[in-house]
């Protein structure tokens, strides 16, 4: 592969880091529930007052750990750079929070912007998978159990999803804050999310692979 097609590869895949990290801190910012992948972190973070970017590395260093734990013998050591990538990742959620104040009790204006949310959520995480290069551990646990139950993707997605939600209602029960982190925006969030990622890969997936020497194109810069 080229120079200039790395060049666009790793542009685009920082760039998804940056959007999905938008769109997650926009979701945690609406107050109608955040996605289900955040929601054990978010939920933790706010019963103890933690920084909510610290928890939630701590919470996808656990998924690293158990995707190795899922894989077994056929273990790939390589997904410990996911670690390294949750600091990065988690930096940005943390600028977000800072960055964005967003304090409304208007529902219409709270709804639009978990509208924008999941957008950015959907496109950032379509662009993170389509780079093919280090997946966010949310992926990367999701595919270590498609891979074990031998299902595909979406059907593991949809499981892990409810985990994360029965997690966090468990989490909630037990400090006395009731369905904090689950509303409406999470059912939004396990709704839209996919249509956005399937709208953007409709839309864009093709011109950016072409860019990024990843098409089957033979006219792209692949040598």
């Amino acid at each position: 592969m080229k120079k200039q097609c790395w060049l666009f590869r790793i542009f685009f895949y920082i760039l998804s880091l940056l959007i999905l990290a938008l769109g997650l801190t926009l979701n945690t910012k609406t107050g109608l529930g955040v996605s289900p992948i955040i929601s054990v972190s978010y939920s933790i973070s706010q019963i103890f007052h933690l920084n909510f970017g610290n928890t939630t590395l701590v919470w996808y260093t656990v998924f690293v750990i158990a995707q190795l734990i899922i894989r077994g013998k056929n273990r790939r050591w390589y997904d410990l750079l996911q670690i390294p990538l949750s600091i990065v990742f988690t930096r940005f959620l943390n600028l977000f929070e800072k960055c964005i104040p967003w304090e409304t009790d208007s529902f219409a204006a709270n709804m639009a912007l978990l509208i924008v949310a999941i957008i950015c959520t959907g496109v950032g995480a379509a662009m993170s998978v389509n780079m093919r290069l280090i997946p966010n551990p949310g992926d990367g646990i999701v595919a270590a159990i498609a891979d074990f139950i031998h299902k595909d993707m979406g059907f593991a997605k949809n499981m892990f999803d409810l985990l994360n939600i029965c997690m966090t209602f468990v989490i909630g029960i037990i400090s006395g804050h009731f369905l904090l982190g689950i509303g409406v925006g999470t059912v939004f969030a396990v709704i839209g999310v996919g249509r956005a990622v399937a709208a953007f890969n409709y839309l864009c997936k093709e011109k950016m692979n072409i860019l990024s020497g990843l098409s089957a194109n033979p006219e792209t810069c692949t040598q």
